[in-house]
């Protein structure tokens, strides 16, 4: 078990988690931290900061696990990706799938640390279902790259409407700081899948799959990506403006970020991807981690 569990792990890119949490984390510490519209209370218990964490881990390795095994075919054919898990026999298709009923349901039941908030729980089989529509986006769509952006912008409205339910459904615009956190988070995320998904975008082209680099060529593709870079970017620079408690240390945090993707992008040329990777994963968890500290230094300064 031991041993299976660690293939299981390395299946979903367990590692990967660290460009979501940071962003559910630092949503949770802002619904606690912002004042309410009314003046209402915000606590913040340690049942819901267990079940921010634990809705995070579960939903996302259900949606990781079930796009495994949507795609194992794919997978297989694709040179880049053929000695993953399923292609290559390590893990069986019994056991995936049975891994991912069970992330499934421990996401559902998590959402129950929250009540009497019944938000997370009426909203968790609809997220989840979101989450793992993702798997045949590129089936149909070359918009793939920006589901995926959705899917973790979700992460911190989840996380706000957890920590807030009652707030937002007596005053819906209290969702807006969690709302230009998730924008920023979804231009992000979508760029950086685009880079990424220029090492397969010949393969995409041949087998008739949907991706921005498949459809524009490599360098229409690191264009787009630029661009939902500055996107991302202004989204981040507008976060202070519904969200008044964030100052000069956010501020600073931001400009980093800001040179971080600038580096990114020249790392990674038409020419030359032999970076990517240092790209997508080294240079991202800087910016997701690097966000979370500079935004709850800045609130907790506050």
């Amino acid at each position: 078990m031991p041993e299976r569990l660690r293939h299981i792990l390395e299946m979903i890119r367990f590692s990967h988690t660290v460009f979501a949490m940071p962003f559910a984390v630092l949503a949770t510490l802002m619904a606690w931290c912002l004042p309410a519209p009314e003046g209402q209370t915000v606590s913040l218990s340690w049942q819901a900061g267990l079940g921010i964490v634990l809705c995070m881990v579960f939903a996302r390795s259900a949606a990781m696990a079930f796009n495994r095994l949507v795609d194992r075919k794919i997978d297989a054919g694709n040179p880049r990706t053929a000695t993953r898990h399923l292609p290559s026999g390590i893990l069986s298709v019994q056991s995936v799938a049975f891994f991912t009923v069970g992330c499934s349901i421990g996401f559902v039941a998590s959402t129950l640390l929250f009540w009497p908030n019944w938000l997370p729980l009426a909203l968790s089989v609809p997220v989840l279902a979101f989450l793992c529509g993702y798997s045949y986006t590129k089936r149909f769509t070359s918009l793939a790259h920006y589901w995926l952006g959705v899917s973790l912008m979700l992460a911190p409205i989840c996380a706000w409407v957890a920590i807030r339910g009652e707030v937002v459904l007596a005053h819906p615009p209290d969702i807006l700081p969690a709302l230009m956190l998730g924008l920023g988070v979804l231009f992000w995320v979508a760029g950086f899948d685009i880079i990424y998904a220029c090492q397969d975008a010949d393969f995409d082209r041949d087998t008739k799959l949907r991706s921005v680099p498949a459809k524009y060529g490599v360098p229409g593709a690191l264009r787009i990506a630029a661009v939902s870079h500055l996107l991302a970017v202004l989204a981040f620079a507008a976060l202070p403006f519904t969200a008044a408690s964030l100052g000069i240390i956010y501020w600073i945090g931001l400009a980093a970020v800001a040179a971080l993707l600038l580096y990114e992008h020249a790392l990674v040329r038409p020419n030359d991807l032999s970076k990517v990777n240092l790209a997508f994963f080294n240079v991202n968890t800087v910016i997701g981690l690097g966000v979370l500290a500079f935004t709850s230094l800045d609130l907790l300064w506050n």
